[in-house]
């Protein structure tokens, strides 16, 4: 019976010469008796099998390495098939077997076969890899490295993305924005990936710079609505483009002009002695909810339209003060609709029953309480990025 061994090397080529000096290859080696693999390995290194022609079709017969496997597999035949997906050469898949018989006809075909699936593997893995580095790279500048402190109000920011997909749609923000003010954000763009990353990259600082300009707050969403029409889908488009020419993967019809939508919840806080005025607004975004000391929860805006979807969209706000004790809370719809079967977070008002027993917490205690339930609410991991916000008058 023969011996079997099974090795992947890379790809050489025209980079040969650096491979070699790297000393990578094989990748992997595999043999019918665990015992052979070290000394196989070994041989592998010490003389690698030249990759297969790749203007001659089918596996190249390639040296036997002789004296790694023993006494009895001093002779046997070894095959060498090129893997390539996409046209590009990845790597060499060896398998060889002790003895004079050459390969039958069905072994070179199923292995030629498994080549063409394992090229594949390989292609997505890298292409997944590029893609993970290139939105590992968007995702550090969409956040605020810090936040601002608020006279009077103590607050806590919870942000988890998905350990699915690329960058985090949701946001946050909480800056000065001058004259005793402070302006908060936390919103949600539709989608994942660098398009996302992109428009995310765009609205954080058109909301500080028109914030800083002394905007108000409903005036603040009706220009940001606009901005989103005329330059996000655009950017996010040429986001997608540079994704594809880095080898990610291309943005599925219908995808781009989505990318522009994006739920907000934006505020701005003036502290004075007694209290802190808040005026807020939502566009599409989950509702804030207000809790006062004695557990008492109620919401702190009125729905309406997203931002980049409608040129005629006009925005109110709403003012109202955060007396000591007052907590408001912000979140995303990765809370609100996090999922156990067919039920969700929120079904019921189950945020604001959540939020009703955190009466008497403070604002961090609050946030770890509410994270803590969204995660216990499904017994499997979230699928959605997860962002709250808790802001608390002192």
């Amino acid at each position: 019976m023969g011996v079997p061994l099974l090795g992947r090397s890379r790809e050489r080529g025209r980079q040969e010469h650096r491979h070699r000096r790297r000393r990578r290859w094989p990748g992997r080696v595999w043999h019918g008796n665990e015992d052979r693999v070290a000394g196989l390995r070994a041989a592998l290194e010490k003389e690698p099998p030249p990759p297969p022609d790749p203007l001659r079709p089918g596996p190249a017969p390639v040296p036997w390495p002789e004296g790694a496997l023993g006494p009895r597999a001093r002779s046997g035949t070894a095959l060498a098939f090129r893997l390539v997906a996409g046209g590009r050469p990845l790597g060499t898949l060896v398998i060889g077997r002790a003895g004079l018989l050459p390969f039958p006809d069905e072994i070179t075909g199923l292995v030629e076969d498994l080549a063409r699936r394992v090229a594949l593997a390989i292609g997505a893995a890298r292409q997944y890899a590029r893609q993970v580095a290139i939105s590992a790279v968007l995702q550090r500048g969409l956040l605020p490295s810090a936040v601002a402190e608020i006279p009077g109000v103590r607050s806590a920011l919870v942000h988890e993305p998905c350990v699915k997909g690329g960058p985090s749609g949701d946001f946050y923000d909480l800056f000065p924005a001058g004259a005793g003010r402070w302006c908060f954000a936390i919103g949600d763009v539709q989608g994942k990936g660098p398009e996302a990353a992109v428009v995310i990259g765009l609205a954080r600082p058109w909301l500080r710079l028109l914030a800083r300009e002394g905007y108000h707050v409903a005036d603040v969403l009706d220009r940001l609505n606009r901005l989103l029409l005329d330059d996000a889908t655009e950017a996010a488009d040429a986001a997608a483009r540079a994704l594809v020419a880095a080898g990610g993967r291309p943005v599925a019809p219908g995808d781009g002009p989505q990318t522009r939508f994006l739920s907000l919840l934006y505020g701005e806080l003036v502290p004075f002695d007694g209290g802190v005025r808040c005026t807020l607004a939502s566009a599409g975004h989950p509702l804030p909810l207000l809790l006062g000391p004695d557990g008492g929860v109620r919401t702190a805006a009125h729905p309406q339209t997203l931002l980049g979807v409608l040129e005629d969209a006009a925005y109110t706000s709403e003012t109202f003060t955060l007396r000591p004790g007052d907590t408001l809370l912000c979140v995303t719809d990765g809370v609100t609709e996090r999922r156990n079967g067919s039920r969700q977070f929120d079904d019921g008002d189950g945020l604001a029953a959540a939020l009703a027993g955190c009466a008497g917490l403070d604002a961090d205690t609050i946030a770890e309480r509410i994270q803590r339930l969204v995660h216990e609410f499904g017994e499997t991991p979230p699928e959605d990025d997860l962002a709250l916000l808790v802001l608390q008058a002192e």
